[in-house]
């Protein structure tokens, strides 16, 4: 199973427009962060999770060119911004529509927002087209399956995210944008080769996990890797990820992990 982290920033990115703190005038470039968002490859099957704004930019930058399905953890402007990029992958398959599966709260936000890309055909061509569908609890595809639960975000739930790949048997859990990981949620990712947690910053927030939280979640699931991920200007990589206790770090854009022949790729 391979992973790429697109992007794993808030909804500000970084650096920050007209801030000059030092993480957004820093030169390590873990700390250049765009939306957040990530490409699984699972047996050959491709699945991207979320659309950032900078979607099309992270796509020719990791030089992703296919994408079977796509899942949206939720309805935020952060996650659904880029989603009228997927228009070219519905070139590559041919003109017809892309799945997307989703929670009932987003296909909404979807229908109002893109109410053109709603079809199993584009309306013209190279417009994107969605059949949208809402994300099953367990999806069992050829290449191995997709488990979902909700995790709370203020008065959002998003879609917690546990991949399974068939012929190796590696587990992925991805959890962004939540306040905690309820005990469902951390049951299911018992056993994933990798977690990765919403870790926001080390201040406390309404609706996000601070890195101590995301720590405990991370003690309490025992992954032997976890990847914390969807951070602000407050996170600077290298300083915070030194006080980090064994079997957790940072992710970054651009991070690629490949989990079943040798770890990061």
């Amino acid at each position: 199973m391979d992973i790429i982290f697109l992007g794993t920033g808030t909804s500000h990115g970084v650096p920050m427009i007209g801030c000059q703190c030092g993480v957004c005038r820093s030169t390590d470039p873990r700390n250049q962060r765009t939306r957040s968002s990530v490409h699984v490859v699972m047996d050959g099957l491709h699945v991207q999770v979320d659309a950032a704004p900078e979607f099309r930019l992270q796509c020719v930058r990791e030089n992703i060119d296919w994408i079977d399905l796509f899942i949206l953890t939720h309805e935020h402007a952060d996650h659904v911004g880029g989603m009228d990029d997927l228009r070219r992958f519905c070139d590559f398959l041919g003109g017809k529509a892309l799945p997307v599966y989703t929670t009932p709260e987003a296909a909404l936000r979807l229908h109002s927002v893109f109410p053109y890309a709603m079809g199993e055909t584009p309306r013209s061509k190279g417009y994107a087209a969605f059949r949208v569908a809402h994300m099953l609890k367990r999806m069992e595809l050829p290449q191995g399956t997709i488990e979902s639960t909700r995790l709370p975000h203020g008065p959002v739930q998003t879609l917690g995210l546990v991949f399974t790949e068939r012929s190796s048997g590696r587990r992925f859990a991805y959890y962004t944008d939540c306040k905690s990981v309820p005990h469902e949620a951390k049951v299911l990712a018992r056993g994933a080769d990798l977690v990765v947690l919403d870790g926001l910053r080390p201040q406390e927030h309404p609706t996000h996990m601070t890195i101590a939280e995301a720590v405990e979640a991370a003690r309490e699931i025992g992954a032997p890797e976890t990847l914390l991920t969807h951070f602000t200007h407050h996170v600077d990589h290298g300083p915070v990820e030194a006080e980090l206790p064994p079997g957790v770090g940072l992710a970054y854009d651009g991070l690629r992990v490949k989990l079943g022949n040798g770890g990061e790729a």
